[in-house]
């Protein structure tokens, strides 16, 4: 029992750095691709429908018989409607932001993240506000350490505007998923609202047809990658971690993403390293650990979710694999959330 937990903690923990991974070479790679005259509006429209069929079979292929969910009500899927709506402003925002700056801003005022998200978390009771437990002091402290190299980048607008719906996008889905516990479907749902909506949005914006026209070049490669690597696979990862950790955690990841493209850059650019980006990546690193030890510590003296408030909880199966189902053993559960 406890080397299937610790199986599932690493895993966890490998696939929302690889998110952080991915996420730090698309904005490199769109940025690269919006400098030959890629519109961020074409970027966007592209992105989710063809993330949308990457998801399609996914669903279908992976569905468990043992898997059990409450029934689909239009509650759901308004809230998932939502959800896609916020996720294309966020999306939009962001790559404007990085079209008229660089990644590394990006990267940078990403560090905004956790702190919004703790805050609505908080509002919200998601995260229990103890203010004498250690657990909560060492959340607090590490969610204001990771944020503290930022401040210099908070007049980026649109991509602070960004992180501030990620946020919002981060609280809503951790509702809908304990709610709906059945993260490929409301993850193939998502990408799909959200192309409906981004596609006429985007081309009421960008009206210059010669720019919908792609070529087998850098525009395309960044397209192909953002549909795979970007609405489908994240949401997947930010999904099953919502659920299984909450919102705190999957955003505290956010601060790596500076590290990320710092070892990046002097691997791959030559960049040089300086003694600042040492001491700001170290700076990161003791916040992001501050808050792991926090959550774990509270996973340890209450095995609650903490989501009370919704009127669900987290599922109790705690080895559950992420592809194959959202096995609930408490069925009592599933019928108090209807």
């Amino acid at each position: 029992m406890e080397r299937r937990k610790f199986f599932r903690e690493a895993l966890l923990l490998s696939a929302t750095v690889a998110v952080e991974c991915t996420t730090v070479g698309l904005n490199t790679l769109f940025k690269a691709a919006a400098s030959k005259g890629l519109s961020y509006y074409v970027f966007v429209a592209y992105s989710y429908p063809l993330a949308t069929l990457a998801l399609l079979p996914l669903p279908f292929i992976f569905r468990s018989t043992t898997t059990v969910v409450p029934s689909f009500k239009f509650s759901i899927l308004s809230r998932i409607i939502l959800l896609s709506f916020i996720g294309v402003l966020s999306q939009i925002f962001g790559y404007t932001g990085i079209a008229c700056s660089s990644p590394t801003l990006s990267s940078a005022i990403s560090n905004l993240t956790p702190a919004f998200t703790f805050t609505l978390a908080v509002l919200f009771r998601m995260e229990k506000l103890a203010l004498r437990t250690l657990s909560t002091q060492a959340k607090i402290i590490g969610t204001m350490v990771s944020i503290s190299v930022s401040n210099w980048v908070i007049g980026g607008f649109l991509l602070a505007a960004q992180c501030f719906l990620l946020s919002i996008w981060s609280i809503l889905l951790t509702q809908i998923i304990n709610i709906y516990p059945a993260e490929l479907l409301v993850a193939f749902l998502y990408n799909l609202f959200a192309a409906v909506i981004a596609v006429p949005l985007c081309l009421f914006a960008e009206q210059d047809l010669s720019l919908w026209r792609l070529k087998p070049d850098i525009a395309l490669v960044s397209i192909v990658y953002s549909a795979f690597l970007g609405p489908s696979f994240n949401t997947i990862i930010h999904t099953w971690g919502l659920r299984l950790k909450g919102p705190v955690y999957i955003a505290i990841f956010k601060p790596l993403s500076v590290v990320i493209a710092a070892i990046t850059g002097i691997i791959f650019l030559g960049d040089t390293l300086h003694l600042g980006s040492v001491i700001g990546a170290v700076v990161i690193c003791v916040g992001f650990y501050a808050v792991l030890w926090g959550k774990a510590n509270e996973e340890v003296a209450n095995d609650d979710s903490g989501f009370a408030s919704l009127g669900v909880r987290a599922s109790s199966d705690s080895t559950t694999p992420l592809l194959l189902s959202v096995k609930v053993e408490d069925t009592e559960i599933i019928n108090g959330s209807r």
